[in-house]
C-alpha cells in the first residue's frame, strides 16, 4: 500500500512574534492548521495523518501545527523529541521554525494590542514574562530549520518569504531573500551574507535625485553610469551563482542577502534590484531558487511576481502574488500594516 506525502510544518516561538499570522498564512496557501494541540496527542495526530492509503485527494497533503508555551505538557525536551521522532517517520517531511522578535518589539506588539501575554501573572511585568518565554524556547530556536525574526519585518513581508518558501510551486527549491538597508540602522538581523555599496556615486547630493528612490529610472541610471557598478555586479552575481547551489546541496533552504548604503533609498535599492534580475538569467547546476526582494528603509515590499529562478535550466517560472500589488500601494501611502501574534 502507497501512502501519502505529508508535508508537515511545526511552528513555535515567542508569543507576540507572529506564530499565528504564520499560521493564518499557511492556511491561505493550502495547508490545514492547527494551534497548541496537547504535545501527548502530536505524534499520534501526525501518524494517522501519514499512514492513511494514498487517494487522489490527498497525495503531498500539508498540515501546518502551533507549539508553544501554551501548549498543554508543554516542555523544551518533549518537543525536541517528538520533533527527532516525526522527521524519521517514512513519509513524513517536515520543517521546523521558529518565530522571534527583541524585546522592544514584543513590549510594542502587546501594549499596542492590550492583549495580556500567557506567562503574565496577574500584576506581574510584562518584560519578566517575555524574558522567562526566552529562556524556556531557547533550545528550540537552537533547534529550529528556520529562525524568523520578525522585529522589522512587516505583514506583507513575513506572508511573502512564507508564500515564496511553502508554495508547492517553490517547494524543492532554496529561498533567497534580498533586502536592502542603510548601515547606520543596523545589518538585517537574518542577513547570511552582506554588500556594501557606499563606494559607489551616491545620488543623495544630487538636489533632484535626493527625494527619489534606487526605484525611479533616472535614480537608477545614475547608480549604472558609475564605471564600477558593472564590475561589481559581474563579480557579485557569480560569486553568488558559485555558492548558492553549494548552500542548496549542504541542505540549507534559506539564505538572506543584504545590500546596504547609507541611507538604504538609492544605492543598495538599486543594487538589490539588478542582483534579482541577474539571478534569474545565471547558470550552475539545475538548482531552483526562489527570489524575493525586500526595501527595509523605504517600508515596503513590492507588490509584484517575484521570479523562481531555475539554474541551469532554459526556464523561468513565476510565484504569483499579484495579490499583493494593493499592499503594496497602501505600505507607500501608509503605513503597512505590522505583525500584532
Amino acid at each position: 500500500m502507497k501512502f501519502p506525502l505529508l508535508r508537515l510544518v511545526l511552528v513555535s516561538g515567542l508569543s507576540g512574534a507572529g506564530k499565528a499570522s504564520a499560521l493564518r498564512t499557511l492556511e491561505d496557501i493550502g495547508f490545514e492548521t492547527m494551534d497548541n494541540p496537547p504535545l501527548d496527542m502530536l505524534e499520534t495526530l501526525v501518524r494517522e495523518q501519514s499512514q492513511g492509503p494514498e487517494t487522489p485527494g490527498n497525495q503531498g497533503i500539508g498540515l501546518a501545527i502551533g507549539i508553544d508555551v501554551r501548549s498543554r505538557g508543554f516542555d523544551e525536551d518533549m518537543v525536541l523529541g517528538t520533533i527527532a521522532r516525526l522527521k524519521a517517520l517514512a513519509g513524513v517531511e517536515l520543517e521546523f521554525f521558529y518565530m522571534t522578535a527583541d524585546d522592544n518589539a514584543l513590549l510594542g506588539r502587546y501594549t499596542e494590542t492590550r492583549r495580556r501575554h500567557p506567562l503574565a501573572s496577574r500584576g506581574g511585568r510584562l518584560a519578566e514574562a517575555i524574558a522567562l518565554e526566552r529562556a524556556l524556547t531557547d533550545r528550540l530556536r537552537s533547534g529550529a530549520d528556520l529562525v524568523i525574526d520578525t522585529t522589522d519585518l512587516k505583514l506583507s513581508d513575513l506572508r511573502q518569504l512564507l508564500e515564496t518558501k511553502f508554495n508547492d510551486k517553490a517547494a524543492k527549491t532554496l529561498t533567497v531573500s534580498i533586502t536592502s538597508f542603510a548601515f547606520p540602522k543596523g545589518l538585517p538581523r537574518d542577513a547570511d551574507m552582506v554588500f556594501d555599496a557606499r563606494f559607489l556615486r551616491n545620488p543623495y547630493y544630487d538636489p533632484i535625485l535626493r527625494p527619489r528612490t534606487g526605484l525611479d529610472a533616472d535614480v537608477a541610471q545614475f547608480v549604472a553610469d558609475d564605471p564600477d557598478f558593472a564590475p561589481f555586479m559581474q563579480k557579485m552575481t557569480d560569486f553568488l551563482q558559485f555558492l548558492l547551489p553549494r548552500f542548496v546541496r549542504e541542505g540549507k533552504k534559506y539564505a538572506t542577502i543584504a545590500i546596504g548604503c547609507t541611507g538604504g533609498r538609492h544605492r543598495s535599492v538599486h543594487v538589490a534590484e539588478s542582483l534579482a534580475r541577474s539571478l534569474s538569467f545565471g547558470t550552475a547546476h539545475g538548482i531552483g531558487i526562489g527570489v524575493s526582494v525586500m526595501h527595509r528603509e523605504l517600508g515596503h515590499t513590492l507588490g509584484r511576481k517575484n521570479p523562481l529562478v531555475f539554474f541551469g535550466q532554459d526556464k523561468v517560472g513565476h510565484l504569483d502574488h499579484s495579490d499583493e500589488s494593493d499592499d503594496a500601494a497602501d505600505s507607500i501611502r501608509h503605513r503597512s500594516p505590522e505583525i500584532k501574534q
